[in-house]
């Protein structure tokens, strides 16, 4: 108990890939980029989704939830890298460190079962246009938007208050990116086994049964895709489709092998390559893969824009 009172008054040390990395002045500098990506393309997409109205429709919503999400989720990780990097310093305080698994497990968590809301709705678009109003009707996009973040949150509180409440006496350096549980539960002196099981039990609850329904609503859409009589609309559909299965494809590959993957195929370098592919790339490339050949996201941009140059020229003449 002693040793634990001293780790949690001294916290951890972070040994992330910037440490391990044999450039880390270049990845400190490739991270940098990605993450000045990702907080510009999902800042602009949620406040273009946010001031056009025309945009303001099921699909768009739960994308700029999305923007929400990879903004936030990028910013609880990536400043502290690069500010400790810079000055040398890689601690972080046992609050600290709770408090940032906490956020990882809420924002990632949302963010997979968001994707299997984007699927259904875009499965509802496609597969039973006539009743898209009906099934797809203000209140039911609201409780979709809502419902990732409820469960990820309760399910992120479970977990990081069990995990740390663990006495810690190996060694104070967590060899990963961030705080997350299996790093962490590696420094732990107490027989974690049976919580390990439920951590991979509950990824697989939490995980699979979104991604059945994702594979399931795009099963059909494909089938309705290929019965269409419409050329322009058959591409359309499938421009749309493909883009959503590629974010899926990243979002979901890195968390099962993070967390359904059983500890002991884990290795440090694995998991910090992971943590940089759905911490800071995944998010940097969400918004172009949704927004650049995307026409209405695009004339939104174009109209917003309109809208402040107007504003500016208004404050510009009041000031003559």
């Amino acid at each position: 108990m002693e040793l634990y009172n001293s780790t949690l008054e001294s916290g951890f040390i972070l040994v992330g890939i910037l440490t391990d990395s044999g450039s880390p002045g270049l990845l400190c500098t490739t991270i940098s980029v990605l993450y000045t990506l990702a907080l510009t393309s999902n800042g602009l997409l949620f406040l273009v989704i946010t001031m056009d109205a025309r945009l303001h429709v099921p699909m768009y919503l739960l994308l700029s939830q999305l923007s929400l999400m990879d903004l936030m989720l990028t910013s609880v990780v990536i400043p502290k890298t690069l500010v400790d990097y810079l000055r040398g310093e890689n601690a972080i305080s046992f609050e600290g460190c709770a408090l940032q698994m906490f956020l990882v497990l809420t924002l990632g968590g949302a963010e997979g079962l968001l994707l299997a809301f984007m699927a259904y709705d875009r499965y509802v678009a496609i597969c039973h246009p006539l009743n898209y109003m009906v099934l797809m009707r203000p209140r039911i996009c609201w409780l979709m938007m809502a419902t990732p973040w409820t469960l990820a949150f309760l399910n992120s509180v479970i977990h990081t208050s069990y995990t740390m409440h663990f006495p810690f006496c190996m060694t104070r350096e967590i060899r990963h990116l961030l705080c997350e549980i299996p790093p962490i539960l590696k420094l732990a002196c107490a027989d974690t086994s049976r919580y390990e099981f439920m951590v991979y039990v509950s990824g697989s609850i939490f995980l699979m049964p979104s991604l059945a329904a994702i594979l399931a609503s795009y099963t059909f859409v494909l089938v309705a895709v290929l019965h269409m009589s419409s050329g322009e609309g058959r591409q359309k559909a499938l421009f749309t489709c493909s883009s959503h299965l590629t974010v899926v494809g990243m979002y979901y590959g890195a968390a099962m092998f993070m967390y359904v993957q059983p500890s002991s195929y884990h290795s440090p370098q694995q998991d910090n390559i992971l943590s940089v592919f759905y911490i800071v790339i995944t998010p940097a490339l969400n918004p172009l893969i949704y927004s650049l050949r995307n026409k209405e996201v695009m004339g939104a941009f174009r109209r917003v824009l309109g809208r402040f140059s107007l504003i500016q020229d208004a404050h510009l003449v009041m000031s003559i």
